[in-house]
């Protein structure tokens, strides 16, 4: 009996030390109900870093669809991006420097969130399909972005709060609003990463913004990719047009400005989390 008690101890032992092992050095913090003055209450969490160190500061990536980025026992589809375990891996390799992550969760407004609110005019004669009808709500989106998660987080975290150390990114309409952030608030954000960019939403409408916003090259980096399969089909001839764009503002390729395709990849959180490591090293790659 002796000898079973010792295997069963030393067997409970060997678990606690390998759940030990899997868990992430990574710490979380909630923020359920997360108030603004200018679009509804949602959850935001704040990823921190391996071994935070409140004597040190750290750069900061906002994230959209926040839901879909860590888990995905919670997931509608059962899928995630992985972020947690890319920038990990990444820090680890030491070929990322140590990042602060905000995930914003979307909300039933997200198409009229995310779908950019210029050109206006342009978008007002047009004839929007059912889930872009009603006010579009962008502008109000990075407005609470800008003016009240950032300075929460800068005040509650300790944050590089400059331009060169604040980043955007998403996939889908998630990277339409990445681009129309780093274009209407330049000073705010100097890189973003938009990942199987939606550019058809309205007809392809925001092109005609891209066309004359884009932020200074000089001061800014922006990641674009997009896959060939299901809704990322779609996506090429779009993206040729505002890589051409990027060019004529004086982008370079693999300098300041990515755009990558990827055969065979899906419109979804797997395929986005098989590349997440790319524009994550463009944009946080170590000095």
């Amino acid at each position: 009996m002796k000898h079973i008690a010792l295997v069963l101890i030393f067997c409970s032992t060997l678990l606690a030390c390998n759940k030990q092992k899997k868990r992430s050095p990574l710490s979380f913090k909630d923020y359920p109900a997360f108030q603004s003055a200018y679009i509804p209450v949602r959850d935001v969490k704040v990823m921190l870093p391996p071994a935070y160190d409140a004597k040190k500061s750290y750069p900061v990536i906002y994230m959209h669809d926040g839901q879909m980025l860590f888990d995905s026992t919670t997931t509608w589809n059962k899928q995630e991006w992985g972020v947690d375990e890319t920038i990990d891996s990444l820090i680890k390799a030491q070929k990322i420097r140590p990042v602060i992550v905000v995930a914003i969760n979307n909300t039933t407004n997200r198409s009229l969130e995310y779908m950019p609110n210029k050109p206006q005019e342009a978008l007002k004669s047009m004839d929007r399909p059912e889930k872009f009808k009603g006010k579009i709500l962008s502008d109000e989106y990075l407005k609470f972005l800008v003016e009240e998660l950032k300075p929460f987080i800068d005040k509650n975290f300790k944050t590089q709060s400059d331009r060169d150390n604040t980043f955007i990114l998403g996939s889908s309409m998630g990277g339409l609003i990445s681009c129309y952030a780093i274009s209407e608030y330049p000073d705010v954000f100097g890189g973003a990463a938009c990942m199987s960019t939606h550019w058809p939403a309205i007809d392809g409408v925001f092109l005609k913004y891209v066309a004359t916003n884009l932020p200074d090259p000089m001061t800014h980096k922006i990641y674009f990719d997009y896959g060939t399969q299901t809704l990322d089909s779609l996506y090429e001839p779009y993206q040729l047009i505002a890589d051409s764009l990027m060019k004529e503002r004086g982008y370079h390729q693999n300098e300041n400005w990515i755009t990558r395709k990827f055969e065979g990849d899906k419109h979804d959180e797997n395929a986005w989390k098989s590349r997440l490591h790319i524009p994550l090293e463009f944009l946080l790659s170590k000095e």
